[in-house]
Formats: C-alpha cells, structure tokens, sequence
C-alpha cells in the first residue's frame, strides 16, 4: 500500500532490483491480478509475502451482516494461505449502523474470531489483531489499544491468533511498551509495521502516515521493544500518504529504505 501506484509486476521488480526479500500484499491488487497469479510471480521473484492485508470489519447490526462478514474472512483466509503467508492482518470493523454500544460491537468481534481461528489454523494462518487509533473507534476499528488487541488474543492460542504492533496507531499509549513486553512473552506478536505520525492530520484522516523520520515517533526505540520482547519477523513499513502515491513509485521505495536504515536500524 505504500506505493499502490505501482502494479504488483512493477513491485516485484523494484524489490528485487533495490535487494527487499519480502513484501505485505493488500487483498484488493491480489484480486486485480489473481490469487494465483500473484503467489506465482512472488515465487518467481523470490519474494516472501510476509502478510496479508486485510480481513476483519466483523461488526454488523444483524446477522446476516455478521455472517457476511465471517464469509469474507474464511475467504481472507484462503487468499493468505494460497500466497504462502501465515499471518492474515484483522481489522475489526466499527461500530454497527445505528448503534453507541462500543462493549458490544467488541464481544461481536470476540465472538467472529473463535468462528474464524479455528478456521485459519487448520489452514496454517495466524490472525494478528491490529488496535488502530482512537480515532477510529466509530466508523473502522472498536480496538483501539494494544492492551484491548491482546485480550481478545488471550482467548485463543498464540499460534492462532496474536496482535499487530503498528508504531502510527499505538505511539501514544503510554501502556502500549509494557503491553508489547507482554505479547512478546506469549508469543502473541504476530506483526510489526512502521509508519511515522505527521501533523496537521490530511482531511479524511486515512491519508495521514508519514513517511519514516518526518513525524514525531521514536522509531528505533520502537524497534528496540519489540525485539526486547523476542520479536524476529518481518519489519513492514506501511503508508498511507497522497504525496507519495503521486511520485514514481521506484523513487518511494528507495526512499523508504535509506529512511528505515537512518531511523530504524
């Protein structure tokens, strides 16, 4: 999503040709270009698909919304397994139409995921909560910290289902360290992603995620929890930014690698 003016071909090429070995997919250019498809030129390019992106939005006002939803997860779930990643990224939805009740649009996504975990696990794909900001509690995602991602989590086992650690929406917690700590020592950190924090916030929000040392988050000191807390697996760097979908796409990704070296490590 970084660069989603770039083809899925055009983004294998570039990562081949600047040395990136892994690449997050979103399920709406897969589709575009077909599941097969995509996993075999992934293949072909040496490239590992480290996740999936996304599933979730299992909130609803009634069931038959609710079994919608759990049917487009079951098919998330395949479309991750088919391109050989084990982690599908969840994004829990908000709050139904119509309703204030923030406790019960939680327990609706508790009670999806023991639907759908077991499910993913037969399939050999782990669920990773992503908490997204609270600004975003109404209308995309009634998670809202880490804290809240991985007690949901805590109903399931850690090779089921575990969260995301997205620096841009948990920056601000001041629990969010000691609650990575704790996700590290169940085993429960399922994702790391990287996106810095920018103002004044775009209108509309989403487009909000700065490119890698323009913000105000502690990057390596983010980096450095994670992996205090045992974490070894791919470090995503995902944006959400009009400025860079308007520049060449190549130029964006050589950027964000010397800015992840400069300010990740």
């Amino acid at each position: 999503m970084t660069v989603r003016q770039l083809s899925l071909p055009e983004l294998a090429a570039v990562c081949v040709r600047l040395g990136v070995r892994g690449v997050g997919l979103w399920r709406e250019p897969v589709r575009a270009h077909g599941v097969r498809a995509t996993a075999a030129l992934m293949e072909s390019a040496g490239l590992t698909v480290t996740s999936l992106c996304r599933g979730g939005f299992f909130t609803a006002a009634d069931q038959r919304g609710r079994d919608r939803a759990l049917g487009d997860n079951r098919a998330a779930v395949d479309e991750a397994a088919a391109l050989g990643t084990d982690t599908l990224v969840l994004v829990s939805g908000g709050l139904p139409e119509g309703s204030r009740d923030l406790v019960g649009a939680r327990e609706q996504v508790a009670e999806a995921l023991a639907v759908l975990a077991p499910y993913a696990a037969e399939r050999g794909v782990r669920l990773a909560i992503e908490p997204l900001h609270p600004m975003y509690a109404a209308d995309r995602c009634v998670i809202s910290t880490l804290h809240q991602a991985l007690e949901l989590a805590c109903r399931f086992p850690p090779s089921w289902v575990g969260v995301v650690v997205d620096t841009y929406h948990v920056w601000w917690d001041e629990w969010a360290p000691q609650t990575v700590a704790s996700a590290g020592e169940q085993g429960r950190i399922h994702s790391f992603q990287l996106a810095d924090w920018t103002t004044p916030l775009p209108a509309g929000v989403l487009t909000g995620r700065g490119q890698l040392g323009d913000g105000s988050i502690e990057l390596r000191r983010w980096r450095e929890r994670v992996e205090a807390a045992g974490y070894r697996g791919p470090m995503e760097v995902e944006l959400f930014n009009e400025v860079l979908w308007s520049r060449d796409g190549a130029e964006v990704v050589a950027e964000t690698l010397r800015r992840f070296h400069e300010h990740v490590g």
